[in-house]
């Protein structure tokens, strides 16, 4: 940090990609408050965010359990009107369910076709291990049928995912008859 400080000082102001990498940085050394200044901070030096920089952000806030700073970051994303990919998605929805907010998750996993959003093998996955762990398996299972309908072949992510699902709720029978 004191590096880009200095950087700063004599004139350079940095771009999108460094603070970006900053931010992923204090994010995976546990230190998200000082990510989210530095967004602010980017943003008063007159640069602009872009979806890379608001998901390594986000994804980090998620993974530091700073669920609200979350999903304030989603919300002025929303309201910026900003162009939210599945990816966006994606990170928020794994976020919620490893929070136990899975009601969360699955409002925002209901919403993906009305935002014109189509849920990919990655989105999918995270849904049935969020179901799984919630204990609703036939859900899982369902999802895991809707998926194929949809046009979104499973990938052995998603089958390792469903499979270790149903055997931590000693749901044997049908693990073994899915891996066949």
């Amino acid at each position: 940090m004191s590096l880009f400080r200095e950087m700063t000082n004599n004139g350079m102001i940095g771009g999108v990609v460094t603070y970006t990498t900053l931010i992923g940085g204090f994010c995976r050394v546990g230190r998200p408050k000082i990510a989210l200044e530095l967004l602010h901070e980017m943003r008063g030096c007159g640069q602009h965010p872009n979806c890379q920089t608001y998901a390594t952000l986000l994804d980090g806030l998620c993974k530091n359990l700073h669920f609200s700073e979350a999903m304030a970051l989603f919300q002025e994303m929303e309201d910026k009107r900003l162009n939210l990919n599945i990816v966006i998605y994606s990170i928020l929805i794994d976020g919620m369910c490893n929070a136990g907010k899975f009601m969360i998750a699955r409002e925002l996993f209901n919403t993906l076709s009305t935002k014109g959003l189509q849920a990919d093998v990655q989105t999918y996955t995270i849904m049935i291990k969020g179901l799984c762990k919630e204990g609703l398996l036939n859900e899982a299972r369902e999802l895991l049928e809707k998926m194929d309908e949809n046009g979104c072949s499973p990938d052995h992510v998603t089958y390792n995912t469903i499979i270790q699902g149903f055997l931590q709720h000693d749901e044997t029978s049908w693990a073994v008859n899915i891996s066949r």
